[in-house]
Formats: C-alpha cells, structure tokens, sequence
C-alpha cells in the first residue's frame, strides 16, 4: 500500500550533526551549489530566525526549510493544504534517505499511531501535516511533548483573503508565534502580489521576519497567446509540436474538460480527465497516473494541479481565461519545473471575459474584495492584449520594474503591429454612449457596421447619428477593438445588465480629442494559434541533444528509470529527473565517481540506483 511505504521506520539519522548547509545541498540532494537567495534563507533559519519567502515554482523552496530541518536538532513540521503534495515530498525525500512522514486522511488508525510513535521518540526529520490536522488539540499537545526545530508554511498565499486560494483553515496557523515561542517559522509561497504579501506577514504575525524576494521570473517558460477563432483545431495545431510529452490543459467547465478529453482520445493522446465532479477514487487514480507515466496528457479545472511536483511537464495550456493573473502564473508555474523549455498558451474571446464579469457579479464577496476581483481581472486583459513583451507585463504586475524584453514570448519572437486608433476609439465610445450604455459589444457593432438587426429596428437605432460610421473595419477587427477599450480601461462591463458596455470617467479625454488611442493589430496567425513553438526533435523538443547516439542513450535511460519506478511503485523523477539523464547520456560517467558529480544525483541515490544506469552507459559507449 501507498500510505504503508510512506510511513516512518526507525533508524539513525542519514545527515550528521557537524554537516554544513552546502554539505548536505550535495550529498543528500546531489546539487552542487545553491541559487539565489536559498543560501541566505537557510542560514537565517537555521539560526533560529523567521522567514517570508517568495521564490517561483521550480526555484527550489523547499530546500529552504528542508536543508534548515536537517541541520536543527528536533522535528520539523511542514504545513501543507493537499494529501498529493505531501506525499509526493515524502516519497522523494524518503529516497535521498531522509526521514520524513506524513499524516493524512489516506493512513489508517495504525499507521497514524506509528508515525505519532516515532515523533515522539526523536527519530523524524520532516513531518507534512494538513492545517486542520495541525490545529486539533491533541495534536497540538502531542508537538509539545516532541523537540521541534521549525514550522514550515507552504502556499502561505491562501492565508490572504486577496490571494487566488484563500483557505480560510490557514487562518489558524497565527497562534503557533504564541504557543511554542522560540520555534522559527518560514512561510513560503511561489505567487503573492502586494496586498497578498502584506496580508501573509499580517495574519501570520510575521512582521520580524526576513522577506526574501527571489524574482518572479521563468525564463524557460515561454508564453503565448492567441484569439480564440476554431478551439479545437488550435489545440490540435498546438499538440503537434509536443507529441510524446506531458502536459497540463485548463478548461473552465467540467463539460469542456470531459468532452476535450474524449477528443484527445479519439486522436490517440493518452488524455485524463480531472475535475471536481468525479468521484474522489477517480481523481486519484487520474492524478496518479499523470504522475507516474510518461507522455500524459491532463485535461482539467483548476481543481487539478496545486502541489503537483512533476518536473517535467512541458506545456500548460488554457483553453479558457483563468481568473487573474495570479492564477495564471500559479497555473503556468506548473511547466517546466525542472528549468528546461517549456510552454505556457492560451487562447481567449469576448465570451471568456464575459463569463467571468458575470461569475465575479453572482459571488458573495464583499464589495471591496469584488472591487479588488475586478482590478485582478483588469490586469489580465491587459496581459492578454498588451503589445509588449509579455514577460515584463507579468513582472510589473508583481513589482519587477525594468525588466528588459524576454525574447521568448510570442510578442518579442512576432513583434505585434500597432496603428494610431483615435478616431476608431472615439466612434466605439460614441456609439456606446448614444446607444444608451445598455448593450454589449456585439450589438454596437452591428450599429457601426450599419447592419439593421431586428434589435437595431425595435429600439429606433437605426436612426442614430453613429449608425454605420464604422464601416472601415470588419466585425472582427471592431472586436479586437472592443477588447482594447475594455483593457485600457475606457470602458467596462456592467454583470447586473448582462454584460452591457458602459463609458468609464477615463474615457472623457479621448471623446473631447484631448488623448491619442494606439491599438494593436490582431496578426491572422494568433487566430490560429500564433507562432511555431520550437524545432522539433525525435526524442521531444524540450532536451538539446544533437548527438544520435547520445539520444539512443538518453532513451534507454529513460527506459530503466520507468522499469525502476514500475517496480518501486514510485514517480520516475524520484528516482532521477529528465535533466540528470540528460548528464547522463551527454557527459557519459564511466564511473560512480563520476556519476556523482552530475545534477541531482546524491549519495543514497547513487548507492540504490548509480550501478543499473552506469551499466547502460557503459553498454552504450563500448
């Protein structure tokens, strides 16, 4: 069983007392230096200090409360809000040879009894425990009776009301500052944006904490976006530059992601479903074999995906608008852990914005967290419309000025064409304003257009001045334009009259001729899916190996790496991931010696697995 294999079993220690920070960074992970910040967080911490860290996913977070726990003598317990999460941390870890466990809804009274067993006793480094575990009583009388070294709070966004999964359990977590004092706390997110950072320090009582700022960059991934025009076409154009990978694709509805899956099937994919109305067995099953095999492909609501720790899925796409931009960068996050290439694309209409205003107008927020909602919503308009480098836009938004432009986004690698609109603008605002602020966007364009609906004929439009002064532009050009004004903020959507387009204050200087309106040009390649990802290769296009015998060994790594893990019950990229075999099959060890100098090969997976995969590489080389 899954939860018999994670739990603990007794044993002395794998990491020394006297074992620097960098030390154990090499033996027990197999990396051979730090990045960035992580250095610094994990000697604050292991000081005794607390700790405010955002770093984006692939950054290496949890090393900064992992390398802490194994240098401080007691347990550390690490907050984590999904079952998938913690045991995908537990099984990688438990292969390093560190011990680590975690307790949750999966394990039966026993083995919770064992694991408790084993906390008290002194003979656990890592515990992952859910926030509502965490704060039961007795579970809290049980921590005060073991030696702890620190409290980690992973995804401590959803301790913010104004973060994109706000849970409300992490709430609770603000008492462990008063009940055990003197235990450092590091709270670790990969996406939190102002006002989610400020509330994170606040309701976690973090104000003496360090804030590291890693950056919120992911140069590996690159982003698209493209108009939504024939979805299933663009999908299937976008599939063929990916064939054999594993990927993440997001739909809005549980109908769309099962009728998407079938689809995939039907064209030979090995496609997934994943939504919230499935039942729990079949989620797991779905998520497991994601995770597991290679190549799958996971059609989902953003139920899915939250603690996945697959390092190599090569592509996330959206086939619908997410709900900010937050979550899109949480979303798109989920490429590319294991820093190779990867892709983030995204198509979006009129219809996505439309529903989400609605869906934002029917919550039972508060008018201040609807008002914040909707500047969130604001910012990815403007993402999805912007003629800039994407990547900078993404960075502004979380307060990374002067970044320069990526090169790898579809913006950069196809600049977008602009042409000066004033005039066009001025016409859509009037429009709008004559026809009484009352309609969306696809009436007042047949106005522009002059086009005598039954509509246009019952409400006496036909008779207005601005009937048919639009004519200089198609329908679909006057939607790209529509779009524009809603992202410049000129106008907004009203939900409570069913998507109507009303005039904003900031629209004033440009009907009085005072303000210049610059517009993009939609190119017809977005529309089907925008530009060509990468060259392709036989083996996947994600790894440059240009070698044909260097691919037939990085193949047959591949290979026993799956055979391992079949036979282990275990993830591949537990056992190595894509990078290390890259080494592998490129610099050719000829010795376990060697091999231990490569990425992400530490001394207990040297020992279990270094003699099977130097075995093929000495096959292969002779």
């Amino acid at each position: 069983m899954e939860a018999e294999r994670l739990a603990p079993s007794a044993g002395t220690p794998f990491v020394t007392a006297d074992e620097r920070p960098a030390d154990i960074l090499q033996r027990v992970f197999g990396y051979g230096s730090f990045r960035g910040d992580q250095e610094a967080i994990i000697r604050h911490v292991v000081s005794g200090g607390d700790a405010l860290v955002l770093m984006p996913t692939g950054g290496g977070k949890s090393l900064c409360y992992q390398i802490p726990a194994l240098c401080r003598e007691g347990l550390a317990v690490v907050i984590s809000p999904l079952i998938a999460l913690m045991q995908d941390q537990v099984t990688a870890l438990r292969e390093a040879g560190v011990r680590a466990a975690s307790l949750n809804s999966s394990l039966d009274f026993s083995e919770v009894r064992s694991i408790e067993g084993v906390m008290r006793s002194g003979e656990l480094d890592l515990l992952y425990v859910a926030p509502e575990k965490l704060m039961t009583e007795p579970f809290l009388d049980l921590l005060e009776r073991c030696r702890l070294s620190l409290f980690a709070i992973d995804e401590a966004h959803c301790v913010s009301q104004w973060g994109h999964d706000f849970r409300p359990e992490y709430l609770q977590l603000a008492v462990l500052k008063n009940r055990f004092p003197g235990i450092p706390r590091i709270a670790l997110t990969a996406t939190a944006d102002g006002p989610t950072r400020k509330d994170i320090v606040e309701r976690l009582h973090l104000q003496s904490a360090e804030q590291y700022v890693a950056g919120f960059d992911r140069p590996n991934i690159r982003y698209r976006v493209g108009l939504k025009t024939a979805p299933k076409r663009q999908l299937e154009s976008f599939l063929q530059d990916h064939e054999g990978e594993a990927g993440i694709i997001y739909c809005m509805s549980r109908n769309k992601v099962e009728d998407t899956a079938q689809m995939l099937r039907a064209s030979g994919y090995n496609a997934l479903a994943y939504h919230a109305g499935m039942s729990k067995e079949e989620r797991a099953r779905s998520q497991d074999s994601f995770i597991r095999d290679d190549a799958v492909i996971m059609v989902a609501t953003v139920a899915f995906g939250m603690g996945i720790n697959k390092p190599d899925v090569r592509f996330v796409v959206h086939l619908d608008l997410p709900k900010s931009l937050e979550a899109y960068y949480q979303e798109t996050g989920r490429a590319g852990r294991d820093g190779l290439p990867a892709e983030a694309w995204m198509i979006y209409g009129t219809n996505d914005l439309a529903r989400l205003h609605q869906m934002a107008a029917q919550s039972e927020a508060s008018q201040e967290q609807k008002r914040v909602e909707k500047r969130k919503l604001d910012a990815l308009l403007g993402f999805c419309e912007t003629a800039r480098c994407r990547r900078q836009v993404v960075l502004e938004y979380f307060g990374e000025k002067g970044a320069t432009p990526c090169g790898n986004c579809d913006t950069c690698l196809e600049p977008v064409e602009t042409f000066e609109g004033t005039e066009a603008a001025r016409k859509a605002l009037s429009c709008v304003y004559r026809s009484g602020q009352s309609f969306g966007s696809a009436h007042v364009i047949d106005l522009l257009l002059g086009i005598s609906s039954e509509k246009c004929t019952r409400f006496g439009h036909d008779q207005l001045s601005t009937f048919g002064i639009g004519t200089e532009f198609t329908k679909n050009e006057w939607r790209s334009i529509f779009r524009q004004l809603i992202a410049l903020g000129y106008l907004t959507v009203d939900n409570e009259e069913y998507g109507a387009l009303k005039l904003t204050p900031e629209c004033r200087p440009v009907l009085r001729g005072e303000q210049d309106v610059d517009f993009r040009r939609d190119p017809s390649s977005r529309g089907r899916g925008g530009l060509k990802s990468r060259t392709k290769r036989s083996f996947g296009p994600a790894l440059a190996i240009e070698s044909s015998r260097d691919q037939a060994l990085f193949d047959r790594l591949k290979a026993l790496r799956l055979e391992l893990a079949k036979e282990q019950s275990l993830p591949p990229y537990v056992i190595f991931n894509d990078k290390t075999l890259f080494e592998m099959a490129t610099v050719r060890p000829s010795t376990l010696e060697a091999m231990e100098d490569l990425y992400g090969v530490g001394k207990r997976k040297l020992e279990r697995y270094g003699p099977a995969f130097l075995s093929v590489i000495q096959e292969e080389t002779d």
